[in-house]
């Protein structure tokens, strides 16, 4: 099997191309323009027999009598054991400027011993972000991904039955308190950050507004003085800036995954003289033991005596070969598929190469 290679922006020969104009909006995040993670702790009812187990998760049993007393009826002592409820985690991000009233998907997962929760409902479930507070409430039918099979002696899962999603399950009850409008500056933080790529904003939206309205404080944060903009709200500066294209600079990277022989690399890559010299052994050891039986009529025992046989194979592999300078690492990955090397030999090779200092590239390996 022969590995995958991904080219980002690079054609083979190609020593160097022009990156493509990306939207500012594209590049940045506005800082206290962010969501909010939720969670809560929940009931799904309406299961086809694969609950929890109440034996197994007292907390189900927990939780289901302070619904039921909520609701009016007294559980205080009494012995239920339904197979048709479980417990359940129930998540979900809060998105920025949601105000009460909008709707938000919510993911549910089972916590106990639940086998499925197809086919389940969500009992209203409260959501409290990191202060405490509530901010929504869940509830809804439970579309789980997955399907289960059992029978006496056998039982057959695909893909994940004890978890699933409630799309626009969770209404907005509480906003965050956060003025926008009040603001008088604001930060762009780059998610990539990077010195040009910061400069190069600040350049195409100082063009743009005719005025040193924008300033490099790093790498990672441009901060806008909307004093200089022409304008005093946050929303319109925002408008006038997020659309403009910038040619965005990032750092070489050669990306490669061991398990599916993938190989993803950049534009940038460069890779300097070096020798690649590369080899496989083999080592066999096989095991044939003989059975040795005592003579006719003699006293003894039939014993087995181990055999073993064991040897080193080398297999021709790739021989001292020297890579020249302004060769770029796309050529070389194409000479070693063209040989037919392995995905493993292969990202061992680039490995070396990096240690020997002459890949020029950060190597991430997932």
């Amino acid at each position: 099997m022969r590995a995958i290679v991904i080219l980002l922006a690079l054609v083979l020969g190609t020593v160097s191309a022009s990156a493509q104009a990306v939207r500012i909006k594209d590049l940045v995040e506005v800082e206290g323009v962010r969501g909010n993670d939720l969670v809560g702790y929940g009931l799904v009812v309406g299961l086809n027999g694969t609950g929890d187990g109440l034996r197994n998760s007292p907390f189900t049993e927990e939780i289901m009598t302070n619904i039921l007393e909520r609701l009016g009826v007294n559980v205080t002592g009494e012995q239920f054991r339904p197979r048709n409820v479980a417990a359940v985690l129930v998540t979900g991000r809060l998105p920025a400027f949601a105000r009460a009233g909008n709707q938000i998907d919510v993911t549910v997962s089972a916590i106990g011993d639940a086998k499925s929760l197809l086919g389940g409902t969500l009992v209203m479930t409260p959501l409290n972000a990191a202060d405490g507070e509530i901010y929504a409430v869940a509830q809804g039918t439970v579309i789980a991904g997955g399907v289960e099979a059992e029978g006496d002696a056998a039982r057959v899962v695909q893909g994940v039955p004890t978890a699933g999603v409630i799309p626009a399950g969770a209404r907005v009850e509480r906003e965050v308190a956060f003025d926008f409008s009040s603001l008088t500056s604001l930060s762009l933080a780059l998610r990539e950050p990077d010195f040009t790529t910061a400069a190069r904003i600040e350049s195409v939206i100082n063009r743009k507004l005719g005025r040193q309205a924008a300033v490099m404080r790093d790498a990672g944060t441009v901060d806008v003085d909307l004093a200089r903009t022409g304008t005093s709200s946050p929303a319109r500066a925002i408008v006038a800036i997020e659309n403009l294209p910038v040619e965005p600079q990032r750092r070489a990277r050669v990306v490669v995954d061991q398990r599916s022989g993938t190989i993803v690399m950049g534009a940038d890559v460069r890779i300097s003289r070096v020798a690649v010299s590369q080899g496989n052994l083999t080592l066999r050891i096989e095991e044939a033991p003989v059975a040795v039986q005592p003579n006719p009529f003699a006293e003894g025992e039939t014993v087995v005596v181990p055999r073993t046989g064991a040897g080193i194979i080398e297999e021709p592999g790739i021989g001292l070969a020297e890579v020249p300078v302004g060769t770029s690492l796309s050529e070389v990955i194409a000479g070693l598929n063209a040989l037919g090397v392995s995905p493993r030999d292969m990202i061992d090779i680039l490995k070396s190469i990096k240690a020997a200092g002459a890949l020029h590239a950060e190597f991430v390996v997932m």
